[in-house]
């Protein structure tokens, strides 16, 4: 596969709330390391990288505004403002980064961009719901399972699942619904150098 060579990197709600224990049991301990392997090559390389922040109106988030859990994580705050391409920050109170401020859909029209390269925090929830969105308005979507994390989820009807199975089921949704390409990150570094 190649990565455009104007390809947004979109890294969503890497941020210090999600390390606390109101979330419970997370996967993919190897997550940042490969979210931070992808900002360093996009930075390198001077293409585009989005940071999108969750900013929850929720009370008793761990997200909202003013608070330390809602800062970057210490390894993408040292991160921002360091690459040689173009940069964003948006803002958002709702799963998808294409309902911030300032509009992630404008922003990207507005540079030509078509393909956007989607990590972060958490992979069934504002990751799945940017990609299906992303699709819907016609990018071509790349989802590196691996440079992303969520959590174990109580359901209705006392169903429950595990990270693992609530990764394996957004991967197959994306995939197979054609979203996104649900891919590693290795993929994305390897066709990031061959773009």
């Amino acid at each position: 596969m190649e990565i455009a060579e104007n390809a947004a990197l979109v890294v969503v709600d890497v941020q210090k709330g999600f390390e606390y224990e109101f979330w419970g049991r997370r996967n993919n301990p190897d997550a940042e390391e490969n979210i931070a392997a992808l900002i360093d090559l996009w930075q390198e390389t001077g293409r585009p990288v989005v940071f999108v922040r969750h900013d929850s109106v929720q009370e008793g988030s761990p997200l909202r505004p003013g608070t330390e859990g809602n800062d970057f994580k210490d390894f993408v705050e040292e991160r921002r403002g360091k690459g040689g391409g173009p940069e964003l920050l948006v803002r958002k109170s709702v799963n998808s980064a294409f309902y911030g401020e300032p509009s992630l859909d404008v922003w990207l029209k507005g540079a030509r961009i078509g393909e956007v390269v989607i990590v972060g925090i958490q992979t069934n929830m504002c990751n799945e719901t940017t990609a299906r969105m992303g699709g819907n308005l016609g990018y071509d979507v790349v989802f590196p399972l691996d440079a992303m994390h969520t959590f174990d989820l109580a359901g209705p009807f006392g169903w429950s699942a595990t990270a693992e199975e609530l990764t394996r089921a957004t991967a197959v949704s994306l995939h197979g619904g054609r979203f996104a390409r649900v891919v590693t990150t290795e993929d994305v570094l390897k066709g990031a150098a061959a773009g």
